[in-house]
Order: structure tokens, then C-alpha cells, then sequence
């Protein structure tokens, strides 16, 4: 009797988990995860640990919640200072300290040409705050697309710490080589 051979199951790819983040989330994770945003005046703060390979995504939408606010609230992902308090709490429950991380920085930008003063102002501290965050805590600054005009699509990847962007729009700030911009369209060639 002739028999079949068997398909190989093991080589067929696994696709991977898709988190996608609202204004306010944060993931952390590991393994085959990518995680989504779209970004606006918010910023996005990515962390990797490169040797454990774990790390997260975070997405807020102002700088702090204030002088007035209670101590008594939970800890809220909307605001930049909260949100980096919640991933200080996951490095500590992996075991991890935040000097061992890699971060990057995206968002800011202002989503309208004729912005106004207020609109600005929210954008600009996002961005001070999460390079502040950054500095403060000692992780690794490696990569920031931040500010302009536009909107961005960001994917993070916790298995290999690449992050990917599409940014709609003009004059944003980038520094830093290590990140990938698979389409950076300004408004005159859209």
C-alpha cells in the first residue's frame, strides 16, 4: 500500500498577533506581536529590550493630567507621565531595568496647515514630554520622527524591535538611522 506523504505543517508561517492601539493604550509584550497606531498630535513611545527581545507601545495623548488631579486615580495611558509609569511597571514585572531598553519617539505633528496656537501647543509639549520620559528614565533614545504637519501610521514588530511608519504630510522632524519609513508622502506628491 502507497501512502501519502504528509504536508509539512511546520513550514507554513504563523502570522502575527495585531494589537492596535487607541488614543490612551499600551501594550506590552513578547513573541510574534505586531503593534499599530495612528498618530496625530498624540505620541507614540516604542520600548524593546534587544536581548529578551520584549518591549511595548504606548500611545498618549497629552503631556500630564495636571496639578489638580487626585492621587487616587489609577494610572492612566492617556497622559505621557502615566503612561511611562505603567511600562516602568512591566519592565520591573519582567525582571528589567529601563536602561536596558531602546526607545523611539513618533508623533506630534499638527493636523491641520492652519493650525492654531493651541493645537501647537498640545503637539509641542507631547513631544518635549516624551523626550523628557526618555532622558529621565535612561532608556536609549534611538530613533524620533516627531512634529510637521500630517498624520503617521506606525507598526512595531516585539520580535525584532523594527518600527515602520507611513507619514501623510511635511516637515517633520527625524533623527537618528534605525527606523524604517516604508512611505513618507508630503502633501505636494499626494
Amino acid at each position: 500500500m502507497k501512502r501519502e506523504a504528509l504536508p509539512d505543517f511546520t513550514a507554513v508561517s504563523e502570522e502575527p498577533l495585531e494589537i492596535f492601539l487607541q488614543p490612551g493604550d499600551l501594550y506590552f509584550g513578547s513573541g510574534h506581536t505586531r503593534i499599530r497606531t495612528l498618530l496625530g498630535s498624540c505620541v507614540a513611545i516604542s520600548v524593546w529590550h534587544p536581548q529578551l527581545r520584549i518591549g511595548g507601545l504606548c500611545h498618549y495623548m497629552l503631556p500630564s493630567r495636571g496639578p489638580h488631579h487626585s492621587a487616587h486615580h489609577d494610572l492612566d495611558g492617556k497622559y505621557g507621565d502615566e503612561a511611562m509609569l505603567l511600562f516602568l511597571r512591566e519592565m520591573r514585572g519582567a525582571g528589567t531595568l529601563p536602561q536596558e531598553y531602546e526607545a523611539k519617539l513618533f508623533g506630534g505633528g499638527h493636523m491641520f496647515t492652519a493650525h492654531t496656537a493651541a493645537s501647537a501647543d498640545v503637539s509641542r509639549k507631547n513631544v518635549q514630554r516624551g523626550r523628557e520620559l526618555v532622558r529621565r528614565h535612561g532608556l536609549t533614545l534611538r530613533a524620533e520622527h516627531l512634529g510637521g504637519e500630517g498624520h503617521r501610521n506606525l507598526w512595531f514588530e516585539l520580535w525584532s524591535g523594527d518600527v515602520y511608519l507611513k507619514f501623510w504630510g511635511q516637515n517633520a522632524e527625524q533623527r537618528r538611522p534605525g527606523m524604517a519609513c516604508v512611505a513618507c508622502v508630503s502633501e505636494s506628491s499626494a
